[in-house]
């Protein structure tokens, strides 16, 4: 079997880092939109993400959100 050279090994492990970034940022900011709307019409959001459930504040309940949905991703 024959081996990459590791300038190309790195190359896709660059690529596939900020693609995982990117995507962690989409996300994020997606939730944070909708926990942030929910929030000001006084809607319970925390039980929409999967675990947001304990967190008391926004920002901690959308990264734990985020966190578990990127944890079924990869």
């Amino acid at each position: 079997m024959q081996q990459s050279p590791p300038l190309v090994q790195r190359a896709t492990v660059k690529a596939d880092s900020l693609a995982l970034t990117l995507g962690f940022v989409a996300v994020y900011i997606a939730f944070f939109v909708i926990a942030l709307l929910a929030t000001i019409l006084m809607l319970n959001w925390r039980s929409w993400f999967p675990g947001a459930e304990s967190s008391r504040n926004l920002f901690s309940g959308v990264r734990a959100a985020v966190y578990s949905l990127m944890s079924h991703i990869t």
